[in-house]
């Protein structure tokens, strides 16, 4: 077995967390290598948006592009929430039956240099300051133990750094600079939602978008062709590899390679992780990490954890707590779609381009604890080309079909919510005891179960877009929502970040209570999951952070 060189930093993963970690520690100095299990992608050639047929495929997933999970327990279905079941008008119900179930594939992430911020739509939001509060301020859920005034300059300096448009007005989330970036123009289905949402009394803006309204740190800007979750072929979207990879390569202080799965850490002295061992083309290597940043996500960071076990750490390394996999947190989801006559082109424009904050806050829907925010979603959900249209709209075959395609396309809007969920006991991350991956490692098997005032929340979801629909004139064609349809895309929690080591994973600095050379910057570390925002840039942020405090000593 060879023993590479020693660098200064290692970091396991190459998404928001690992590349902006890395970068931070490249700028100061240090020398860092980044394995990241999945591979590099060429957006030139590997995203198909140049291709007629570009429909018919959604982000590549070449061999490692997804890490290995399982399902476990998911739920029952009340039937008192059956206004909550998702339904589209050409196949009818969704899911069948009384189980919650998996939307193929479940858990939507991706494996790669730029991890999932390669198939994320760019929203690049702060954390509401109360959300960082919930136990003390609401008596749910749990705090965080820094808050929004200690994270607010490393927001503001990802933002400048990946490129972030937005309007000058947050509400609470206050501002020490503006955005380096004017918002974007709200593409006509948003302008509908707008309209709409200001006869309701409800607040609506742009959105802050990680996505260029012009051309800044000589990347171009946005073309708005809509599909910005299939890849981003311009390299407008801040997405991890043409921000912060880039610029760390940049500093000659940074090896990234790709297709490096991790397999098993080794004890260091005085309680460190030593080294680690991980697969690079089909032969076993082994680097010192005297500085180790875990950075997998939500799912694949608990996974190395639980799975290395040895006789010092015979629950998994930085388990003493038990915490490892707990507090696990999904997405709660919900959309609706609808066909408005008189409205057009509404496949184009940037996704997400339009949000409404009102109900974000932890105590801003009446009767439950935990917020959510609105926002466009027609080309988020995928009406962005007529098979969309065919498959999910317009029912019948041949001629009668392709007369509905025509006559439909472009006229279907949509508004999506995103809302907080609280971490419950039957909602973790364990090692699935019958599935091992090639490399001999157990999968990590996903649990979640909706508690009721996640039904709650989702209820006031549903019938808020519901509403925005009816004002708009809409005629109802699809719904899709969590209740039925576990269809995570943000992932939260299972490595929490807090000062009493008995109950948390690691400390507010993301230095784990275990081992002093383990430093977590994924979205594990979350304490709570937000209402509805994305956390893409809060992940980046806590990176920098932790990179400065690890420079600092």
């Amino acid at each position: 077995m060879a023993v590479k060189k020693r660098f200064d930093a290692v970091v396991v993963g190459a998404g928001a967390g690992g590349a902006a970690a890395a970068w931070r520690l490249c700028e100061q100095g240090l020398h860092v290598l980044i394995l990241e299990a999945g591979p590099r992608f060429n957006p030139g050639a590997d995203y198909r948006l140049h291709r007629p047929d570009w429909e018919r495929f959604l982000f590549p997933d070449p061999a490692g592009s997804r890490g290995d999970f399982t399902i476990g327990t998911l739920g029952r279905l009340d039937p008192a929430d059956e206004e909550l079941r998702s339904w589209n008008r050409a196949s009818g119900p969704l899911v069948r039956g009384n189980m919650r179930q998996a939307a193929n594939p479940g858990y939507w992430h991706v494996q790669g240099v730029g991890g999932s911020t390669l198939h994320f739509v760019g929203e690049s939001h702060r954390m509401h300051p109360d959300a960082m509060k919930l136990a003390s301020q609401h008596g749910a859920g749990c705090d965080w133990p820094l808050d929004y005034a200690g994270l607010e300059p490393y927001y503001t300096l990802c933002e400048n750094l990946v490129g972030v448009a937005g309007p000058a007005e947050q509400g609470a989330r206050w501002r020490s600079q503006p955005y380096p970036l004017p918002p974007h123009p709200p593409s006509p289905s948003a302008r509908k939602l707008l309209a709409a949402g200001r006869r309701l009394n409800m607040k609506w803006q742009e959105n802050s978008r990680a996505a260029l309204s012009m051309p800044f740190d000589g990347r171009p800007a946005c073309n708005y062709c809509g599909n910005c979750s299939r890849g981003c072929p311009l390299g407008d979207k801040g997405s991890a590899d043409v921000t912060f990879i880039r610029k760390a390569e940049a500093s000659g202080r940074l090896t990234v390679k790709p297709l490096c799965p991790v397999v098993r850490f080794h004890s260091g002295a005085g309680g460190t992780i030593g080294s680690v061992e991980y697969i690079d083309n089909k032969k076993l290597q082994r680097v010192e990490t005297p500085i180790l940043i875990l950075a997998a996500g939500a799912v694949q960071t608990p996974r190395l954890l639980l799975a290395n076990r040895n006789r010092l750490y015979p629950e998994g390394f930085a388990n003493s707590s038990g915490q490892v996999g707990r507090n696990f947190m999904e997405t709660l989801s919900w959309s609706s779609s609808g066909l408005v006559a008189g409205l057009s082109h509404s496949h184009a424009g940037l996704p997400a381009d339009v949000i409404c904050w009102d109900f974000n806050a932890p105590d801003a829907i009446p009767g439950v604890i935990g917020g959510c925010r609105f926002n466009s979603a027609t080309q988020e959900i995928g009406f962005t080309g007529p098979i969309a249209y065919a498959s999910r709209v317009v029912s019948g075959f041949g001629a009668q079909l392709k007369n509905g395609v025509r006559t439909t396309f472009g006229r279907v809007m949509s508004v999506g919510a995103i809302g907080e969920f609280l971490p419950n006991e039957g909602t973790y991350v364990d090692l699935d005891p019958s599935r091992k991956d090639r490399l001999g490692m157990p999968f990590p098997r996903l649990h979640s179960q909706l508690e009721r005032g996640e039904i709650q929340r989702l209820k006031f979801m549903a019938s808020q877009s519901r509403r925005l629909l009816k004002e708009a004139g809409a005629e109802l064609v699809e719904e899709a929502g969590a209740w039925d349809n576990f269809s995570a895309t943000h992932v939260f929690g299972t490595c929490r970040m807090g000062n009493n080591p008995k109950t948390s994973v690691v400390d507010s600095h993301c230095r784990c209570h275990d081992h002093s050379n383990l430093f977590i910057t994924d979205a594990s570390v979350f304490p709570s999951s937000g209402g509805g925002e994305a956390p893409s840039l809060t992940i980046s942020a806590l990176a920098v952070r932790t990179a400065d405090a690890i420079v600092s000593g």
